[in-house]
């Protein structure tokens, strides 16, 4: 029994990812996840209380999701440089290509839906605070030198943010090792001689 239970809310939890990224979170209902989930309305019910805890579950299952591609992106025999451009490049090359996340950001940036500025500001949150952890276990393992941990964190991610989404839509698209140069150089190394 406990099976079947499980299986159904995974059905539904699927449906309704597919309807979240298929028609964003404004224009999909419990309805419409019950029909792409084929379970009846009242099923929904009996795993989440309304749209925006099924959402939430949906956007807590896409952030694990996010760290664990930034963890298998790494290589254990790399510098923590390397390490933090191939766990941040992972994390928006998923962001940029998942069905999900496009939906939404299209939706923040389109409608401005309250729900959807949440959930990306909670996913950016959560971005940031895995960059952090990084940021703290280098501090302490002597492999950077002191700093704010979170701010640096917040910086780094709006640089990749800006060079991975702002610079693409009015020059052309830089490779993997560019966008590692540029980091590199711009944040890294800094720009003294």
């Amino acid at each position: 029994m406990e099976s079947l239970e499980t299986d159904r809310r995974l059905q539904i939890l699927n449906a309704a990812t597919k309807s979240f990224a298929q028609y964003g979170y404004k224009a999909t209902t419990m309805d419409l996840i019950a029909k792409m989930a084929n379970v009846g309305k009242g099923t929904i019910y009996n795993f989440f209380r309304n749209k925006e805890e099924l959402f939430h579950e949906i956007i807590a299952r896409l952030i694990d999701e996010m760290e664990q591609v930034a963890e298998a992106s790494m290589d254990p025999d790399a510098s923590f440089y390397a390490n933090l451009h191939s766990a941040l490049f992972s994390i928006l090359e998923f962001r940029k290509t998942h069905q999900l996340t496009l939906k939404l950001f299209e939706e923040q940036k389109e409608m401005g839906t309250p729900a959807v500025n949440d959930m990306v500001e909670k996913i950016e949150e959560r971005i940031i605070d895995y960059l952090k952890g990084m940021l703290e276990r280098a501090i302490q393992a002597g492999k950077i030198k002191p700093c704010n941990p979170e701010l640096t964190a917040f910086i780094m991610f709006k640089l990749y943010v800006a060079i991975i989404f702002d610079w693409e839509k009015h020059h052309d698209s830089l490779s993997k090792e560019e966008i590692a140069e540029a980091f590199e150089l711009y944040l890294l190394k800094g720009l003294q001689n």
